[in-house]
């Protein structure tokens, strides 16, 4: 139960700190690879509030299945063609492929993963 609202609160902040980059600094290639980090790291807090009893392997293979997915499904145009009717969908869907999201979401998944993985040990070895 502690996890899962630890996990609601993290995601709460990813999005408000993932929006507040979106919306307040200029596009650039920091803020784009901040936003894309923020990204994948909600997408792993989220899979583990809905998913609280899975491992941090299984979990971290789901998300970076998902932004993986998301940023090749980029390549069909449907996302820019969707962003441009719904603009929030870009939030979710992206616009146009690019390959270094991929290596950035790779690297944050990563790093999720090992300190979900240490947490869960830390848990385990409580008296």
């Amino acid at each position: 139960m502690l996890r899962r609202v630890v996990c609601a609160a993290i995601l709460v902040a990813l999005a408000l700190i993932g929006l507040s980059v979106h919306l307040l600094l200029p596009d650039t290639a920091v803020t784009d690879i901040a936003g894309d980090a923020l990204y994948a790291a909600a997408v792993y807090v989220f899979l583990v509030l809905v998913l609280p009893r899975q491992r941090p392997l299984v979990i971290g293979a789901i998300a970076l299945a998902w932004c993986v997915a998301i940023e090749l499904f980029q390549l069909t145009g449907v996302p820019l063609a969707v962003g441009a009717r719904f603009p929030p969908a870009m939030l979710v869907l992206g616009t146009v492929f690019d390959p270094r999201d991929l290596v950035v979401y790779a690297l944050t998944i990563f790093a999720a993963t090992a300190l979900d993985s240490v947490l869960a040990r830390l848990r385990t070895e409580r008296p």
